[in-house]
């Protein structure tokens, strides 16, 4: 586009918002008033955003109304009552605490209720006459009705069928015409390293839903009949491939070849946009077959907490855009590129948000390229309904995301409460503002500045994703760890949810797989630097990975009493001379094995790994890419760099199930003896300790096992 068309462009998108804007500031109702002034006092006294959190988020986890209570109180007390509740609410409340709490079993339930009651124009009473009501009532305003059952993230395969048969008697129900489901909500073991065989098995719940739905019309206002719609939500960024790999395969059957499905991508990944139009290109090869078109709906994100706390733990790059900017610039080259005529006859779109300027600037671009019957607005049902009545009042279609929550579930929901409550307090979101936004005031020019921004960064904000891990290429520079950085970092662990770590746990475990007819690999004791096998006791390894099929893939030898003499006596003697090294020289060597446990990630002890049924990254003993072996070479890594006094050092060497370790103690380093222990959880590719008894040293780690 040339300057002259990006100027008009922002130009017509910044008076259509601020027509709407005015519009939506003279439907405002005197209830809706009453709401946008107690959120105006949430956001004036920040603190009762906390304690507000605090009581929602901590005093429901029990079903034990007298832990409620109690927990409840113990926060009111703590922090007082929230400045920005009603005085009716405030009456209450302190009503609650001169008497409720004594009697949890009736004022809890009640409590209860007032929340559900305050909340039910968020989440909607999912009992079927407030359900019906509900949905007649959006039906007669010409708005269409996503609804989407809360509580995902299901624990257990009952559960997820449970659910399962509430999608279907809902698409099965004449009143609804779209539901939003997560996969988390139909299968509860979705797991990246199993990539295909969660594909398949969503694959085969994708296509219960889409039969029933393409089978159950819905009747609009004018008498036209359309399938119902099934649209996938996006959850967290491990669930994006899988997510999209579930939807075309189960629509590329046959009997779906007509079915117009729907799927969500989420601007703050800067994967979406590649997505897209993986999508877009799939899309319009299925039409040009004589099939239907799909739906996409692009939204902004809203699982940041989540995947910024996944990258810490992991210590993985955060997968969204880590600034506001980039994520809008995004959502616009997302929009840009739907809306162009020869996608969107093949993608219709759903553009959520309730960003007015967002909002306005698709409506140009649908209406620029003569296209405004393939798109229509989304957004949440209950937030800012006086701009959703404001836009309504021009020619299109408006969906309004529902979530639904019964009496029983409502629990459930409160994480969703919390959610928009982040989300609608957050200084860099419009609806921040939006309860008493006014076009001549600073926060307008705040947020029309944020457009043009964004507008103008479309083409610099980043196209690929943020996580590239590949550990099928990998190389490690000779400076890198605590030796030569002088700082500490853990080791990433392996990310799953990349199609190339997939390949690469595929081809180890190719490498390891055993059959019947194979030999038994034979694995020594290994003390004092020499391998012991004959004339000890003799035990077999099975790949339980394999049962019912009895596949034995190793035979190990036991370590008798004279071995462990041996082991005492060679770390009593310290042939290495590990007690003369300085600090400085045992890093360095502690450096030098981090660096060879990286190189040779794929390749522990295969007859380990079988004998504790060991796989990627779920066992106890873990190894190759997973947490434990990540939290192994972390530990080496770390080496002396653990305190300023640097903490504890132990030594120990192998021995067969045993290993020995003594310690000693900083400053003065002080031997304090050798003592026995077993071999425990977390260690292959070295024999013994844990975070703290790390049995490291004098080196006697097993050839086999580097």
């Amino acid at each position: 586009m040339d300057p002259q068309h990006d100027e008009t462009i922002i130009n017509e998108a910044i008076a259509l918002a601020e027509a709407w804007q005015n519009r939506a500031n003279a439907l405002l109702t005197s209830e809706e008033k009453g709401i946008a002034e107690q959120m105006m006092r949430l956001l004036t006294h920040p603190m009762d955003k906390v304690i507000l959190t605090k009581m929602i988020d901590q005093s429901f986890r029990s079903h034990n109304p007298a832990r409620v209570a109690d927990q409840i109180n113990s926060l009111l007390r703590k922090y007082g009552v929230p400045d920005f509740f009603s005085s009716v609410d405030k009456l209450l409340v302190q009503m609650f605490l001169g008497l409720g709490r004594y009697i949890p079993s009736i004022s809890i339930p009640k409590m209860i209720d007032k929340m559900r009651h305050d909340s039910s124009r968020a989440i909607i009473p999912g009992e079927a006459d407030e359900l019906h009501a509900h949905l007649q009532k959006r039906k007669k305003q010409g708005v269409q009705m996503n609804i989407n059952h809360l509580g995902e993230a299901l624990l257990g395969e009952t559960e997820t069928l449970l659910r399962l048969d509430t999608y279907i008697n809902d698409l099965k129900n004449p009143e609804i015409e779209c539901i939003s489901i997560k996969i988390s909500t139909i299968y509860s073991q979705i797991e990246p390293l199993a990539f295909e065989h969660t594909v398949q098995i969503l694959k085969d719940r994708l296509t219960l839903l889409y039969k029933v739905a393409r089978d159950n019309v819905y009747i609009r206002n004018d008498k036209t009949t359309a399938p119902k719609l099934v649209a996938l939500d996006m959850e967290e960024y491990r669930d994006l491939e899988i997510t999209v790999a579930a939807f075309k395969r189960t629509l590329e059957q046959d009997v779906f070849k007509d079915y117009p499905a729907g799927i969500a991508l989420q601007a703050y990944l800067p994967d979406s946009y590649s997505v897209q139009q993986e999508l877009t290109a799939w899309a319009k090869l299925r039409v040009a077959n004589g099939g239907s078109p799909i739906r996409i709906r692009i939204v902004k994100g809203a699982n940041m907490e989540m995947e910024k706390l996944e990258s810490a733990i992991r210590n993985w790059p955060l997968a969204p855009y880590d600034n506001k900017l980039s994520v809008d610039a995004n959502y616009k080259r997302m929009i840009d590129f739907g809306m162009a005529p020869e996608n969107i006859h093949a993608v219709h779109l759903g553009i959520a948000s309730h960003n007015l300027f967002e909002l306005a600037y698709a409506y140009q671009m649908a209406r620029q390229n003569r296209v405004a019957d393939y798109f229509s607005f989304e957004m949440l049902e209950g937030m800012a309904d006086h701009v959703r009545r404001a836009i309504h009042e021009m020619p299109g279609d408006i969906m309004l995301y529902a979530p639904v929550a019964t009496k029983a579930q409502f629990i459930n929901a409160i994480a969703y409460l919390i959610r928009r409550l982040d989300e609608n307090t957050d200084a860099e979101n419009f609806l921040r503002y939006s309860f008493s936004l006014k076009t001549d005031s600073n926060a307008w020019e705040f947020l029309k500045e944020q457009f043009v921004d964004s507008y103008h960064y479309k083409e610099r904000a980043g196209k690929t994703p943020n996580r590239i891990q590949n550990r099928e290429h990998e190389s490690f520079p000779e400076t890198m760890g605590t030796l030569h950085e002088n700082e500490f970092n853990n080791e990433p662990d392996t990310d799953w949810s990349l199609a190339a770590n997939r390949r690469w746990a595929q081809a180890v475990r190719g490498r390891w797989k055993k059959s019947s007819s194979d030999p038994l690999e034979k694995i020594p004791l290994v003390v004092a630097g020499k391998e012991i096998f004959a004339n000890r006791p003799i035990r077999e390894s099975m790949d339980r990975s394999q049962l019912p099929e009895e596949i034995r893939v190793a035979a190990y030898a036991e370590a008798v009493e004279e071995d462990v003499n041996r082991a005492l006596a060679t770390g009593r003697d310290d042939p290495d001379g590990w007690r003369l090294k300085s600090m400085a020289q045992r890093h360095a060597v502690l450096s030098q094995v981090a660096m060879e446990i990286r190189k040779a990630r794929g390749r522990p002890d295969r007859c380990c790994s079988c004998r504790y049924r060991e796989d990627f990254y779920r066992s106890r003993r873990r190894s190759l890419g997973s947490r434990g072996f990540c939290r192994i070479l972390s530990f080496f890594r770390k080496g002396l760099y653990g305190s300023g006094k640097c903490s504890m050092l132990r030594q120990g060497i192998g021995a067969g199930h045993f290993s020995v370790e003594f310690s000693h103690r900083d400053p003065l380093w002080r031997h304090r003896g050798i003592t026995g222990c077993r071999q425990h959880g977390d260690i292959q590719t070295v024999i013994g300790g844990g975070p703290d008894r790390m049995a490291l040293v004098p080196m006697f780690l097993e050839r086999r096992r580097l």
